[in-house]
């Protein structure tokens, strides 16, 4: 076996896993979105509303923030 055999199966090996990790990734976000965990379409409003004065896409609540410091 040659070094350029090896490339071959390398770079065959490394597509296949990265469009494994593409699939996961955009089932994630389809599941998140289907469960009300996040609404993926606000963030997509960063783009057309990007000016320093306009509203945050989310608003954290305080008992929110509240046990984000519990966790850590």
């Amino acid at each position: 076996m040659d070094l350029r055999e090896i490339q071959a199966y390398a770079y065959f090996f490394f597509v296949v896993f990265l469009t494994l990790v593409l699939y996961g990734y955009i089932v994630h976000l389809y599941r998140s979105e289907k469960k009300g965990l996040r609404d993926y379409e606000k963030y997509g409003k960063i783009a057309l509303d990007d000016e320093p004065g306009s509203p945050p896409v989310e608003e954290i609540k305080s008992d929110e923030k509240a046990n984000d410091k519990k966790e850590q």
